[in-house]
């Protein structure tokens, strides 16, 4: 019989840990929801592209000259050129050149790896 009352107290403890337990993890669920809508659901960070101060000028420029069409209006204001040269492009002639001398710097460090 004293092993009953025993066992008793045990599964009542454990009842009250169970309860403790549950109620822990409520606590956690909520605070989990709170966060998840103050990040609006990301748990990570996502890369930005950044874009150069031209290209934002270009694109600003580029909007003005839409909002002065819709609006009516006869003064637009220009899309300013760079100052900067513009650079150079390659032949496709020199790329090809280029593109044999690297695949050639391939081989060799490859038939180098070889040896060893």
């Amino acid at each position: 019989m004293a092993n009953l009352k025993g066992l008793e107290s045990v599964v009542s403890q454990l009842r009250e840990q169970r309860t403790n337990f549950v109620n822990q993890l409520r606590h956690v669920d909520a605070a989990l929801a709170v966060l998840s809508k103050v990040d609006s659901g990301r748990s990570f960070t996502t890369p930005r592209r950044t874009m150069s101060a031209s290209a934002r000028k270009k694109i600003a420029a580029a909007q003005r000259a839409r909002w002065a069409k819709v609006k009516g209006q006869q003064k637009v204001v220009p899309i300013a050129k760079s100052s900067k040269p513009r650079k150079r492009t390659m032949s496709p002639s020199a790329r090809r050149k280029i593109a044999a001398a690297q695949r050639a710097r391939w081989a060799k460090l490859k038939k180098a790896a070889k040896k060893h």
